[in-house]
């Protein structure tokens, strides 16, 4: 018999320490690309980019082979931004952050300086020398504080009227489906730049406002889904035994009309947080020197966007992530608690 020479395997490293080469990999690039400043901005923005696809495909194997198969790195990537954005926010009064509105005391301070990442100003300033990692974390908390009031205010109330027209139907039904369709036959932008030129343009009138954009979206799906719920077994059975209709609502279906509802809550919250930046881009919304993002992104008006871009790339990356983040967690909220909502 002839002989037969042995297969050689070709040894390939194993899953962990190929993950682990990619994060590091991309982490390492991500931040080269970020503080080198020997680099023009299109290779900072290409080397960023690179090392920030490495960094989550590494970081997607290590997910999964921690927590399996099912590991979605996007969502828990958007869930470590909120809460980063979040902790910040609470963390403010002591972070060491340089002026963001007093333009007084930024007299002797750079203006239009360029992001540095290790400096006195990591992201810049502006046209004022006013700091724009300051002012976009400030920005972050007006906005936000903004865009939850409105979704509170309107699940609400939306909730509220939702289920009465679900349980109820006939004419209260009839009376809240014209009244929901007359205010969705108006125009959103319309209808805030309306109400803006009447209310003074504080964080309270703002948030009114931005809660009735809320408000027929709730409506629809809270009545749909009493409406599901209005006749099952636990519903007859709580009527059977005298159960008044105030507690009938409150403690047999509201828990059934609750998740739902804050599901789409947290998807409103990124449609209300863009809401909000147009209003303040066109002047309607918080003034300066207050900052929020949408006044920001307005300072790279008349020819500054060209010369100084990182005025309006600062604010607008943090609105895009943030907006991003709550639209990949609300989607995937929904997405779990789909089989006790009511498609529309």
């Amino acid at each position: 018999m002839p002989d037969i020479a042995p297969r050689t395997r070709t040894a390939f490293p194993p899953p962990p320490l190929v993950a682990a080469a990619l994060t590091v990999a991309g982490l390492v690039l991500l931040v080269s690309g970020a503080t080198t400043p020997q680099l023009v901005t299109p290779a900072k923005a290409a080397l960023a980019l690179l090392g920030l696809g490495l960094l989550l495909a590494g970081a997607s194997r290590l997910g999964k082979l921690w927590a399996g198969p099912g590991f979605d790195v996007v969502f828990w990537s958007g869930a470590a931004w909120l809460l980063l954005l979040g902790l910040a926010i609470v963390c403010l009064p002591w972070l060491p952050l340089a002026e963001d509105r007093d333009v007084a005391s930024t007299v002797a301070a750079p203006v239009f300086a360029t992001p540095t990442f290790t400096g006195e100003h990591p992201l810049g300033t502006n046209a004022f020398g006013l700091d724009l990692l300051a002012r976009s974390l400030y920005g972050a908390r007006s906005s936000l504080l903004i865009s939850l009031s409105a979704v509170a205010l309107g699940t609400v109330v939306g909730g509220a009227i939702g289920m009465v027209a679900g349980y109820f139907r006939n004419g209260v039904d009839r009376v809240v489906g014209i009244a929901t369709n007359a205010l969705l036959a108006v125009p959103p932008l319309i209808l805030l730049i309306a109400l803006a030129t009447v209310l003074q343009p504080h964080l309270g009138n703002v948030a009114f406002s931005l809660s009735l954009l809320t408000v027929p979206g709730m409506v629809r799906l809270a009545r749909a889904t009493t409406m599901a719920h209005a006749n099952r077994e636990f519903v007859v059975a709580a009527r059977a035994m005298g159960a008044t209709r105030s507690r009938v609502l409150l403690r047999e279906l509201l828990p059934n009309v609750l998740l739902p509802l804050l599901s789409l809550a947290v998807v409103m919250i990124s449609v209300l947080i863009v809401a909000e930046a147009s209003l303040s881009f066109l002047g309607l919304g918080i003034q300066p020197p207050a900052p929020t993002w949408g006044n920001m992104i307005a300072e790279g008006e008349d020819r500054v966007f060209e010369e100084h871009p990182h005025i309006v790339l600062v604010p607008g990356a943090f609105l895009f992530l943030t907006v991003f983040a709550f639209n990949i967690v609300g989607e995937k909220a929904r997405g779990r608690w789909d089989s006790r909502s009511v498609k529309l």
